[in-house]
């Protein structure tokens, strides 16, 4: 007898200590979206700022609680990152389950008032396996997983961006982007054509698209646009950026390459 009340004080402390879960466990949703921001040190201040507030006030948008609740279910799930380089990532607001204004708001009240991060280096291809690791452990049942990568620059650190791309996809995520073209690129980790560099390159799976940010006045119109044509899964036939077999393809190692030509190896 003692040594069966030693074995279910045993079995209950070891209930005990595993890790509750999550309050949406298996919570079916139409969409859990990671809102993946890049916050390296090319980006400055004002940039940031403004791709912020572009984030805090989508959420706080008719145009984004509508398309919400248009979905077979009406609600997603979504969380917001900050990355920089290769294992500089920060979840600014963990996963978030959105089915109406209130908790449409609640997040954009948890994001306005969180500081924001600025770290060195751009790591794109980080920045997906990240985002992808947090899909795959997001507790959420969702019908369609999207990672929406946003960044003023190619990748310079980490493994080769197509790769995480790639696999990525392999399990049904798909990638879309947000290029931030603000300034004239000075060649020291910015790019011409960084658009297509994301066409190329970043984005992929089913009705992946970009939306390219040139002018600071664009950043909310842009952010909430994108935002509702991922909630809604809305499919552009006419793409931003031209076909790629019309064009000559963008040189996916370019922000590695540039990196080692002003930095070294």
């Amino acid at each position: 007898m003692p040594n069966l009340r030693l074995l279910a004080a045993s079995l209950v402390a070891l209930w005990l200590a595993l890790p509750a879960a999550p309050a949406w466990a298996d919570t079916e949703v139409d969409l859990a979206l990671v809102l993946a921001v890049d916050v390296s040190r090319s980006m400055d201040t004002e940039e940031q700022e403004l791709q912020r507030e572009g984030f805090v006030e989508a959420f706080r948008s008719a145009l984004i609680h509508e398309a919400i609740a248009r979905g077979t279910l009406g609600r997603i799930a979504v969380t917001y990152v900050e990355w920089s380089g290769v294992g500089q990532h920060t979840v600014v607001v963990p996963w978030t389950l959105v089915d109406g204004p209130g908790t449409a708001d609640a997040f954009s009240e948890r994001l306005a008032s969180t500081p924001i991060g600025r770290v060195f280096s751009t790591s794109i291809s980080s920045a997906i396996d990240f985002s992808a690791r947090l899909l795959d452990d997001s507790g959420f049942e969702a019908m369609r997983r999207v990672i929406d990568v946003s960044g003023d620059g190619p990748n310079n650190q980490g493994r080769t961006v197509t790769f995480a791309r790639d696999e990525a996809v392999a399990k049904g995520i798909t990638i879309n982007g947000l290029p931030l073209m603000l300034k004239r690129p000075t060649g020291w980790g910015d790019i011409e054509n960084l658009d297509q560099y994301y066409q190329d390159c970043v984005i992929g799976g089913p009705g992946s698209f970009i939306v390219p940010v040139r002018e600071r006045k664009q950043f909310a119109d842009a952010i909430r646009t994108k935002l509702v044509r991922e909630i809604a899964d809305l499919r552009d036939p006419h793409p931003l950026v031209q076909r790629a077999q019309e064009r000559e393809r963008m040189n996916c190692l370019i922000g590695e390459q540039m990196r080692r030509r002003n930095y070294g190896p």
